[in-house]
């Protein structure tokens, strides 16, 4: 027997409890048409003449039905006369380079072929002003040279700072559009101040380049479309924290509060920016944001798939697998750190030889008194929260709850 076997072989685990958790589930049914929806009740297209070369602002994040959104966008400015491209909006992501960006994109569904117009991938971009402080404020080059800027963007909470304007329409100004210089730049003075410098590069952006509207959606707990909305450009910063409220409180959440151990099946880029999401866990990069439940401890079994190694945000977990350590390609998570400034995220914690193992010790780390009486709830990811495990000793709780179904018995599962 090893030295940590020794020291863990004597915590029991628990006898877990499937529970389903209901949260609104209001979705847009026909996505196609309620973007057109959207664009007509508002009038934007308008704005857009026969001849103008239009680029259509799309980012890195796995939007539900991104690829419905920026066809049906193209769509309409066809139907205008216009000549739309797509511009891949994304700071720094896909490793910061054009080809990388592109790529991003195709993984996501969105695809020439697909959208029916070419996207048009460059890391160039031009200088459009500075903030008063100094910091410069930057523009993807062919987006500039377009005669028209339309941005697709989801709105919903930032994982390391809060405010008025979190992820969303500005956001996608100010860094999305920046690419890698403006990333880098709307970080250099960290995120403390990333609530501030958010809607001031964007204005900068709003009134010295030609964005005239933005597609603004909001995404219900179970990830499908609940909110469509078109948002002339000057109305980006009157709208959006309206918007960002709804969102917030239609983000599905763990029902129990404190508790003990939360584990995480999986951990990802396609999951969260930070690999899963601060405001399911508690457990957040910076000290600039906050929320979520009280838990203990945190330990994480794996990596998904899709985040091809990147496991940016495992130094919010205390305790994993050494199958975690060996996927993990640091270079991917340093560069995101590096962008960032946020080190902490990319720090790898204890790791153990086995899911089981990793478990006992989460369980030990918690101080619990008594180990058969811990809290704790197991996750596919932080995404997905409609079905989790619940220990055996959350049972009484859950009873009690609404919008909380009991899915079986208390059971031995395996790790």
């Amino acid at each position: 027997m090893d030295i940590i076997e020794s020291l863990i072989q004597h915590v029991p685990v628990p006898r877990m409890v499937k529970v389903k958790q209901a949260f609104n589930s209001f979705e847009i049914e026909d996505v196609a048409s309620e973007v057109h929806a959207a664009l007509g009740q508002s009038g934007v297209l308008a704005r857009i003449n026969p001849g103008d070369r239009v680029a259509v602002a799309v980012g890195s994040r796995g939007i539900a039905d991104l690829p419905i959104l920026v066809q049906e966008m193209i769509r309409a400015l066809k139907s205008q006369g216009a000549e739309p491209f797509v511009v891949p909006a994304m700071g720094s992501h896909g490793g910061a380079t054009a080809e990388g960006q592109r790529d991003v994109l195709e993984q996501l569904g969105v695809t020439e072929a697909f959208i029916g117009a070419p996207i048009r991938a460059s890391m160039e971009v031009v200088q459009v002003g500075q903030l008063a402080k100094g910091l410069p404020v930057f523009m993807d080059k062919q987006a500039y040279e377009a005669d028209k800027i339309v941005v697709i963007a989801r709105i919903k909470p930032h994982t390391a700072f809060s405010g008025p304007y979190e992820s969303g329409l500005c956001k996608m100004v100010a860094i999305g559009l920046g690419k890698q210089k403006g990333a880098d730049a709307a970080h250099a003075y960290s995120f403390k101040y990333m609530a501030e410098h958010v809607p001031a590069i964007a204005a900068v952006s709003l009134s010295r380049t030609p964005i005239v509207f933005g597609l603004g959606v909001i995404e219900n707990a179970y990830e499908h479309l609940s909110k469509i909305v078109a948002v002339p450009a000057e109305r980006f910063m009157d709208e959006e924290p309206g918007l960002l409220l709804e969102a917030k409180s239609l983000m599905p959440r763990i029902r129990f509060d404190p508790f003990d151990v939360l584990v995480i099946d999986e951990l990802g880029k396609d999951i969260s920016g930070s690999g899963m999401d601060p405001h399911i866990t508690g457990r957040f990069p910076t000290p600039y944001a906050s929320g979520g439940p009280q838990v203990k401890r945190i330990a994480v079994l794996g990596l998904t798939q899709k985040t091809h190694g990147n496991a940016n945000g495992i130094g919010l977990a205390d305790v994993t697998t050494r199958k975690v350590f060996e996927q993990t390609e640091w270079e991917k998570g340093f560069a995101n750190a590096l962008t960032s400034t946020v080190s902490d995220s990319v720090r790898m914690p204890m790791f153990l030889n086995t899911a089981e193992q990793t478990v006992r010790a989460a369980i030990k780390l918690s101080n619990v008194p008594d180990f058969t009486q811990v809290r704790l709830v197991r996750i596919t990811n932080t995404l997905h929260l409609s079905e989790i495990w619940i220990s055996e000793s959350l049972l009484p709780e859950a009873r009690e709850k609404e919008g909380l179904e009991i899915l079986s018995e208390p059971e031995q599962i395996s790790w």
